[in-house]
């Protein structure tokens, strides 16, 4: 062998040595990565389970839902996968791999990835976001609103908005489009901000340093105000770890946790498992139009927008795979993403009164059953974390239980769809050891 051969072989393992170390640790454990197995071994009831099916399959006949994909895992294995419907108006059926646009469950993905690096010392969560995005310096409250011209006059906020705020929605900040308050809706609109899912070509830097400008709800950490707060996260990593936010879930997510369906954008090869938006017309079943948002976003236009709070497109089982690396307490497959320690904060209540009535909190980009909720019956263990997003996908992961509940459908507007609840009551119910 050549001096010249060798070092090439040295070069070539360096590098990967390198990615190995930069995309997440080897620990001790080793739990594998989401297999399936029978029900009964997990400690499920099979026939409960069949309950479940027969569910899904009345929806279709009542005609509340056009499809749903729903997964079950216990115990780090799949014990229940299936498909239902139609992927498309046209009765293109839908498949168990199919990738749905998950929108606001992007957040819990962005909130990891901010845990990943405050592992690494690069900031605290009650530093001021000004402290890196020095764009949100001095930030002003919304006081008075003119709906004639959309002028409006502010205040000085009573403190700066930390990381900790953007990661709780408790920053002020609005959410454009879908903003509850009407003024703030047309203060983002006159900005020219893009809250959601885009084809243009703009960048999340572009939309964030606009977002830095515009006045707040309140005061920072007064209320809970669901919020762009994620999106802003996610321009935040891009300054933090010097890649896209793209890259940087790309090499220390995805890839290392074997999530290959999982993306901001995907190419032409995996487009048509990309599920169609429905609406109901008349009581049929139609595909969705382009309206305030591009339906196409994953797999047209720039592909440039990176929205950490609801860009990301992905499969039941991927995202099954992302809830097992938190319940398996930050690990998967003998790879560490996070200290068990740190899902302990993530999951603490950072919120207090603020969100959820008593029978949830919020923490770290989840919401979390409290003991009142367990009582209440349906909705799982205490400690149970859980949220959705806005084309009606919903997800819960219960650590007592070891239990992961998926359902993934793509609808706009209303239904009569009540598959949500129904489906996590019977997961819960389903548990038979």
């Amino acid at each position: 062998m050549t001096l010249k051969s060798k070092y090439y072989i040295w070069l070539i393992t360096f590098m990967l040595c390198t990615l190995h170390l930069t995309a997440q640790t080897t620990t001790s454990r080793q739990s594998s990565h989401l297999s399936v197995a029978p029900a009964e071994s997990m400690g499920m009831s099979s026939e409960r389970l069949e309950r479940i099916d027969n569910m899904l399959k009345q929806s279709l006949v009542d005609n509340t839902i056009p499809g749903a994909v729903a997964l079950i895992a216990r115990n780090g294995k799949i014990v229940f996968h299936e498909a239902y419907g139609n992927a498309e108006a046209n009765g293109k059926k839908l498949k168990r791999d199919a990738i749905f646009r998950i929108a606001s469950q992007s957040k819990a993905i962005t909130s990891t990835a901010v845990m990943m690096l405050w592992e690494e010392g690069k900031f605290r969560l009650d530093d001021p976001i000004s402290q890196y995005i020095p764009e949100f310096k001095n930030p002003e409250v919304l006081v008075n609103f003119k709906y004639a011209d959309t002028t409006y006059t502010t205040r000085p906020a009573n403190k700066e908005i930390t990381i900790r705020h953007l990661l709780t929605h408790t920053s002020g900040i609005g959410y454009g489009a879908i903003d509850k308050d009407e003024r703030m809706k047309m203060i983002y609109d006159k900005a020219g901000t893009i809250d959601l899912f885009t084809t243009a070509p703009v960048t999340i830097k572009d939309v964030v340093l606009k977002i830095a400008q515009l006045p707040l709800h309140h005061n920072p950490g007064e209320q809970y105000t669901y919020s762009l707060g994620l999106d802003v996260l996610g321009y935040f990593v891009e300054v933090i770890s010097g890649m896209t936010f793209q890259d940087y879930l790309l090499k220390h997510l995805f890839i290392p946790l074997g999530m290959n369906d999982t993306n901001f954008y995907f190419s032409a090869s995996k487009s048509d498992r990309l599920v169609a938006i429905q609406h109901k017309v008349n009581d049929r079943w139609e595909n969705y139009p382009n309206t305030f948002y591009d339906v196409n976003y994953p797999i047209e236009g720039a592909k440039t927008f990176f929205s950490g709070g609801a860009g990301l497109s992905s499969t039941a089982k991927d995202y099954a795979t992302f809830l097992q690396m938190f319940l398996n307490g930050g690990e998967l497959n003998g790879k560490r993403f996070l200290s068990r320690t740190t899902i302990a904060s993530m999951m603490g209540n950072q919120t207090g009164d603020l969100y959820g009535g008593g029978d949830q909190y919020y923490g770290l980009a989840f919401g979390v059953l409290t003991e009142q909720g367990q009582a209440k019956g349906g909705l799982g263990s205490q400690g149970t974390f859980i949220w959705g997003g806005y084309f009606n996908t919903q997800y819960f992961a219960d650590p007592k239980e070891n239990l992961i509940g998926i359902i993934l459908k793509q609808t706009q507007g209303s239904t009569g769809d009540q598959t949500s609840w129904k489906f996590k009551q019977m997961v819960e119910a389903s548990i038979d050891d």
